[in-house]
């Protein structure tokens, strides 16, 4: 749910304001009280229909909090008491945590909303390209208010999501992000795909591509540069090697348990289809936001909460296009032996201008990297435990 559609921040890398996507400025930049309404109820209507245990109600932005926190606890109950007894609303906010202070954390860790942060690094030198309208660093007060979260209101403390960049020191971001205490870690990739492609990797041929050859600064023999894979893996190995669980990772603990069979959970890797959608500030269902970094629209669909029902949503071609699993690949994709795990990577990854998302992703190489990484070590450890 896009409690607001505006940003206290002006992230220099942002794909959602910087990038193709200009939706956003026709856009009223706080959901009123009628979408908040009618979207709790078709929200309890969908509950309703398929009897669902639990829903994943994601309150975001831009920057959430800018509605208030009382209006964001106060859409949560809402949704809790038009669902059906038996659904579970498991609600969370999504912040950059600037915004964060006692009352804000007071009120949404008393309504039972889960606050998640988005850094770059817990390192002010991590978040330089993290600025404010007026070009200002916002890490202090970013600081501020993830330290005072943990202290604060553990329970509610959700976790931390970092954009890998592979010009920083892996194992540095990885250590000071430790120090903040969160309970869990999200890496993602940044959004690029084959029309344009992330810093650091050249966009090649996605018809040619496969596992470490994409991209036409491969020769003959020499496989593709992994620069986000080679960082990954040195994080990887930090955190498997640290002796304990020091903090959850969500791409490694999704890694690993695809190569054990385990089924996926995230869009980032395996075949399970990704049930979500976005209803905007003004009641417009959507695509999730990182279709956005494709092209201009491109997560649009023409449907909104006030005429269709999430039913329709999901029956939209776009949406059931990322539902499809294994039949919406790539032919180089079905092929690869990784297919189970990686599952062609992030759908936004796989795009090409004038040919649409029928491409193995950008990070193909990349993810080879990851999983086989992975896998050796997963296989080294059975081992020596003789199992």
């Amino acid at each position: 749910m896009k409690a607001h559609g505006r940003c206290n921040l002006a992230c220099r890398y942002c794909y959602l304001y910087e990038g193709p996507d200009a939706s956003w400025r026709a856009r009223p930049a706080r959901a009123g009280d009628a979408v908040l309404d009618r979207t709790a109820s078709r929200i309890a209507e969908h509950a309703r229909a398929h009897a669902l245990p639990a829903v994943a109600l994601v309150l975001h932005g831009g920057e959430p909090l800018l509605a208030g926190a009382g209006r964001l606890a106060a859409f949560t109950g809402l949704v809790r008491e038009r669902v059906p007894a038996a659904c579970q609303v498991q609600a969370s906010v999504q912040t950059n945590a600037t915004l964060l202070d006692a009352r804000r954390i007071d009120t949404l860790a008393r309504h039972g909303l889960r606050v998640g942060v988005s850094l770059d690094g817990g390192l002010p030198a991590h978040n330089a390209l993290r600025v404010d309208h007026a070009g200002r660093p916002s890490w202090a007060a970013a600081e501020r208010g993830v330290r005072l979260l943990a202290r604060r209101a553990p329970a509610a403390y959700a976790g931390v999501l970092t954009v890998v960049d592979p010009r920083t020191d892996p194992v540095e971001v990885y250590e000071s992000l430790l120090a903040l205490e969160p309970p869990a870690l999200d890496l993602l990739l940044p959004h690029g795909n084959w029309t344009a492609p992330p810093p650091g990797l050249s966009p090649g041929d996605p018809d040619t591509a496969g596992p470490r050859t994409a991209g036409p600064d491969t020769a003959p023999g020499r496989p593709r540069p992994t620069p986000y894979g080679d960082w990954l893996c040195a994080v990887f190995d930090r955190w498997f090697d640290a002796g304990r669980r020091e903090v959850r990772v969500r791409l490694f603990e999704e890694c690993l348990g695809l190569l054990l069979g385990f089924p996926g959970a995230t869009e980032s890797l395996g075949l399970d289809p990704l049930n979500s959608v976005v209803v905007e500030t003004d009641g417009s269902i959507e695509q999730v936001d990182s279709v956005k970094s494709a092209y201009d629209g491109a997560a649009a669909t023409g449907l909104d909460v006030f005429r269709h029902s999430f039913d329709e949503a999901l029956r939209h071609p776009a949406i059931a296009a990322r539902q499809a699993g294994a039949a919406a690949l790539a032919p180089a994709c079905l092929a690869c032996p990784l297919v189970t795990v990686c599952g062609g990577g992030h759908y936004a990854h796989r795009y090409r201008a004038g040919a649409g998302f029928g491409h193995p992703s950008v990070y193909c190489a990349d993810l080879e990297r990851l999983i086989r990484h992975t896998a050796a070590r997963l296989a080294a450890a059975a081992v020596g435990s003789g199992t």
